[in-house]
């Protein structure tokens, strides 16, 4: 209580200077300083919520002086300041609100905003990213996929950023268990790595987009097998996917372009296996396809292999 009291007067002393007088201007350029020096005795006390309000005033400080640089890092700086405060409040499993994390999401939103206003789209892009990444070890994937997505549409011309954010979205729908949301977006990079990945004398995908490719196309077929549409229900992008395992097939088979033989054909075997619901010979695949697999992927499989053992409904 003693230190909280310290902590007030001294915010109230600085405050007070920067109150307007008469005949006579607030020194905000001392005020942000002051602001700045306070925020920084409270982080090495270990009181990082008082250190985001710190940060908080030293922002008011440089919208006044119309520094927009200054202001959306003293809004970074309150919200990193809160989160801290939002994660060490976990770690001691005390009862909350969530006030600090509301708290953050609001300022790291503000700093994002000033940042987009004065054309900084990739600095935005990146506090997007960091905020769904702390939204996503903070157990919020549901929350966390909007901002991944924001992250992407800021940095849609620089390509594989966007790959990475949108890669990012996929997983947290997966773990929400929205997995035609999952597929949909998987479907969505498979085409922006085509376009935007070719070779211009080629037209074959180069370097990383093949690696996108690859984790695509497993994914996707993947999920198919989990949410097994019906005829009339899949859509026709997915049934050309589904059309490329089949054992006899007038398909081109563009997946091989990126796809290694020993992978092609265990997913070849792990659809025939689904498609005729042959649980022993999925169960000995898995084991021989678990190391080419991401965990996401393994993780898909683990799901393929239980609803078609205990059939719940889910993947419909």
């Amino acid at each position: 209580m003693e230190k909280d009291n310290d902590v007030l007067n001294r915010y109230r002393t600085v405050s007070n200077k920067l109150k307007k007088r008469f005949l006579k201007k607030p020194n905000l350029a001392e005020g942000i300083e002051q602001f700045g020096n306070l925020a920084k005795g409270l982080k090495q006390q270990e009181c990082p919520q008082y250190a985001g309000f710190c940060c908080l005033a030293q922002a008011r400080c440089e919208h006044t002086l119309g520094n927009p640089s200054g202001e959306a890092l003293a809004l970074t700086n309150a919200a990193r300041s809160f989160l801290e405060a939002e994660t060490k409040n976990r770690q001691l499993k005390c009862v909350s609100f969530e006030e600090h994390l509301i708290a953050s999401i609001n300022c790291y939103g503000h700093a994002i905003r000033v940042h987009i206003e004065n054309k900084q789209i990739s600095l935005a892009a990146s506090l997007s990213l960091e905020l769904g990444h702390a939204l996503k070890n903070l157990d919020k994937p549901d929350e966390a996929v909007g901002h991944f997505q924001r992250a992407a549409e800021l940095m849609s011309q620089s390509p594989l950023d966007c790959l990475e954010a949108l890669d990012l979205v996929s997983v947290c729908k997966i773990e929400t268990k929205d997995y035609e949301g999952a597929l949909a977006v998987l479907t969505e990079m498979t085409y922006l790595a085509q376009e935007r990945g070719g070779s211009s004398t080629t037209g074959k995908p180069l370097g990383p987009y093949v690696d996108v490719l690859v984790k695509c196309e497993v994914a996707r077929v993947l999920l198919l097998m989990l949410l097994q549409p019906t005829p009339q229900r899949i859509r026709p992008e997915h049934a050309q996917t589904l059309d490329k395992y089949a054992w006899v097939t007038t398909e081109d088979n563009s997946s091989a372009q990126y796809l290694n033989e020993d992978l092609f054909l265990l997913l070849q075997s792990v659809v025939m296996a689904c498609q005729s619901r042959d649980i022993e010979s999925l169960q000995a695949l898995q084991t021989e396809i678990w190391p080419m697999l991401t965990a996401e992927q393994n993780q898909i499989l683990h799901l393929v292999i239980q609803e078609l053992s205990h059939p719940s409904g889910e993947g419909v």
